[in-house]
């Protein structure tokens, strides 16, 4: 079946960038999606220049993205979800299941993305069709050059094209992890699921039992079902392999998901939209500190252990916001050219942070070893820690010292031969964090 829907686009009369006036702006902003924008919203507030640059500025970001309710009720964005469930479950194998008492939502993203784009209209951000060619730096301005022949001056240069990485730069070879999904919002004619609980993981297996070769597959790299029922007769499914290296192939995911599909008796009726996710996880850094400043995806904040990172991000656009209009407040310490962007990514990725990182990096290392029996064996030890250490790792609150003693914790939960596999195969992962850790100098 193919989606019913086609891509929508927001109605409004967005105010344009003029080139004819050869005007500097203080901030240019490549890429329109939420961590771009909410960055052009708040430096905009403090009253600096900014022009959003994107290929389609209108168009509505095309992939689901589900959040922790309390990471948007930090951020003041409970009116942008549009459905919520008062906890979540997992499901470990066909006998045990763990209930997860945190709220989880759906973010609507129409509301999300109208809400950045009116107070950015308000605040006076000019927008610009097109897609940057490349960038070309002078001592304290930047020429952004389009492929609609239109060169944009700025102070600041922001890449928030995700994982393009179509600006910013990268000195050490790219050899990430990948997590690969594929989802469907469908009308169905029932479903099992209960309606006040989000399946956040579904490890079992059992829909596989027909088919060797497909099972075999699973064994060895296996994907679980993501699902959220809005009704009893519309849900997002979605098939999911949390990291692979290199990624598992969409078809199999697709395969797999039919697979469960027609074991779990949904039949589709109807499918809204469908999405195709490939996420990079882990990898390097890129060049810290560099000309342009770089957010989300293409700063490399992607949670190296479980491809969130919405959240993530627009709880640190305040931080390079705030970062900005600092080093370019001309009452203070006023900066340009590469001492202000080298200001800005230090406040982005400050050795607290990168620390943090070295250790999720450690953990992705981990489950991309972890055939299905163990990745079964580490989740059941993962949801049985306290609240505090599970939630905060999967919403990055934990640092390092936090982080050692969630280490140790899920150690002393694991079983005998979870502990054993963890010893063998986080080894080599643990010495190159620790050398990492121990070498980082910026």
């Amino acid at each position: 079946m193919v989606p019913e829907t086609k891509r929508e686009n927001l109605e409004f009369s967005l105010p344009l960038y003029d080139p004819s006036k050869d005007l500097v702006v203080d901030l240019a902003v490549v890429g329109g999606g939420p961590s771009g924008l909410a960055v052009a919203q708040q430096v905009s507030e403090a009253g600096l220049s900014v022009c959003s640059i994107d290929p389609s500025p209108k168009l509505i970001w095309p992939n689901n993205y589900g959040v922790w309710v309390d990471e948007f009720e930090a951020m003041d964005l409970l009116d942008c979800l549009d459905a919520t469930w008062p906890g979540a479950i997992v499901y470990i194998d066909e006998s045990n299941t763990k209930l997860l008492g945190r709220p989880y939502a759906r973010v609507n993203r129409k509301q999300l993305k109208s809400k950045m784009m009116q107070k950015c209209i308000v605040n006076g951000v000019q927008f610009h069709q097109a897609k940057v060619v490349k960038v070309i730096h002078e001592e304290t301005k930047s020429y952004i050059i389009c492929n609609d022949g239109v060169t944009i001056q700025a102070t600041v240069v922001l890449d928030a094209t995700g994982f393009s990485r179509s600006l910013v730069q990268y000195d050490k070879p790219y050899n990430p992890g990948y997590q690969v999904a594929y989802g469907i919002l469908a009308e169905v004619e029932e479903h099992p699921f209960d309606l006040d609980k989000m399946v956040f993981m579904d490890w079992r297996d059992s829909h596989l039992a027909g088919s060797p070769v497909l099972q075999a597959r699973n064994a060895k790299i296996p994907t679980f079902l993501y699902a959220m029922p809005f009704s009893a007769n519309r849900i997002f499914l979605e098939e999911t392999s949390l990291v692979a290296r290199p990624g598992v192939p969409m078809e199999d995911i697709q395969e797999r998901m039919v697979a469960r599909l027609r074991h779990l008796g949904i039949r589709i009726k109807s499918i809204e939209e469908d999405e195709k996710c490939v996420i990079p996880m882990g990898g390097p850094l890129p060049v810290l500190p560099q000309r342009v400043v770089g957010i989300g995806g293409t700063a490399g904040m992607v949670h190296p252990s479980t491809g969130y990172m919405v959240a993530r991000t627009l709880a640190a656009a305040p931080i390079v916001a705030n970062s900005i209009v600092k080093y370019l407040d001309s009452s203070g310490d006023q900066l340009f050219g590469e001492a202000l962007s080298e200001a800005v990514w230090r406040d982005l990725w400050p050795m607290d942070r990168r620390r943090q990182r070295e250790f999720f990096c450690f953990g992705m290392d981990i489950l991309l070893k972890l055939d299905l029996e163990g990745t079964r064996r580490f989740f059941n030890a993962f949801f049985d820690l306290e609240p505090r250490y599970w939630h905060g790792f999967l919403s990055s609150r934990l640092f390092l010292p936090e982080l050692v003693l969630f280490g140790l914790s899920l150690f002393k939960h694991a079983s005998n031969s979870s502990r054993l596999e963890i010893m063998a195969k986080g080894t080599v992962p643990l010495a190159r964090m620790i050398n990492n850790l121990v070498t980082e100098k910026y």
